[in-house]
């Protein structure tokens, strides 16, 4: 397949997978044996990223990814996008630590969080990611941080 293939399938994922809810989409796109180097031990990947959308578009109902920057060379794409949402259902695994709580309760808080993705494609289709989101805006957007007070200053 060709970068700009690889581009559309990438951007198809997000359009139609993440932001509508299709999930058909992933059985098109992404291959079973590929992984997610955040969660490397998962037997399907297909699977995994199914789960992935489903507790996203759980959370968070108006879930949307706009993409802001999407680059291609050879196999790999790489995009930049915004998640935003408003935190309307239950936040659940696989989207938590498995050392963590087991959810967390809707806040109807709104997020805008930074994500970078990096896509490996074989034959038109995901075969490998990695992926960074900015948990720590995230969280404390919902209002699940403490809240500290300015550090004193001595003179």
């Amino acid at each position: 397949m060709s970068v700009e293939q690889n581009k559309i399938n990438a951007k198809r994922t997000f359009e139609e997978a993440f932001n509508r809810g299709d999930l058909s989409v992933i059985d098109e796109s992404v291959t079973g044996s590929g992984v997610d180097h955040q969660h490397p031990d998962e037997p399907s990947f297909r699977e995994h990223l199914k789960a992935v959308i489903s507790a996203m578009r759980t959370a968070f109902p108006d879930l949307h990814f706009e993409i802001n920057q999407l680059i291609g060379e050879g196999d790999w794409v790489a995009l930049h996008s915004f998640m935003t949402g408003t935190h309307r259902g239950e936040l659940r695994r696989p989207l938590l630590p498995a050392d963590g709580p087991p959810a967390i309760p809707p806040t109807g808080r709104q997020v805008r969080v930074a994500h970078m993705h990096l896509i490996r494609f074989d034959h038109g289709k995901g075969i490998e990611l990695w992926h960074v989101m900015d948990t720590l805006t995230m969280l404390g957007q919902l209002g699940l941080l403490p809240t500290r007070a300015p550090a004193e200053t001595t003179g």
